[in-house]
């Protein structure tokens, strides 16, 4: 059994409420997704490139990000990634550039381009992210039989 991190969850016995919360969890979190895309495509982005946009604006330090670094916050494997990073670069909307430590190492910045892109998207985003918290908030809060 994959998830076994806690005792109760092995031993308690699961409630038709456990498995309704479990459902507005994921429909809540798939309806954002979707917003998330149809955000991106208006945007002119697919949903995977405003991903790629998000994990590099979104990664943390003073360097920007290396494939592999982008290759773990977007669960893909490194070839795929540097795909992506591909066609964003054709786009316009990311750059490589070499590391100032070592020049074998190749970091992904945001463009101008990008980075505008990013500023239009993000702030939509948070508010939608607020809105989701609270709903998966009250999921987790609520009371059992309650649902």
């Amino acid at each position: 059994m994959p998830f076994n991190e806690s005792s109760k969850m092995t031993t308690t016995r699961l409630t038709q409420q456990d498995f309704e919360k479990l459902l507005q969890f994921r429909v809540t979190l798939r309806r954002f997704q979707r917003w998330s895309e149809d955000q991106a495509q208006a945007a002119g982005l697919t949903h995977v490139q405003h991903q790629l946009l998000v994990a590099i604006k979104g990664h943390p330090g003073d360097r920007p990000p290396t494939i592999g670094d982008l290759a773990g916050y977007l669960l893909q494997r490194p070839h795929s990634t540097v795909e992506l990073v591909d066609r964003a670069e054709a786009a316009g909307l990311v750059a490589r550039t070499p590391d100032g430590e070592d020049a074998r190492v190749i970091r992904v910045r945001l463009t101008a381009e990008g980075d505008r892109v990013m500023q239009e998207l993000t702030h939509a985003h948070l508010e939608r992210l607020g809105e989701l918290a609270a709903v998966l908030d009250d999921l987790v809060n609520q009371p059992a039989g309650d649902t």
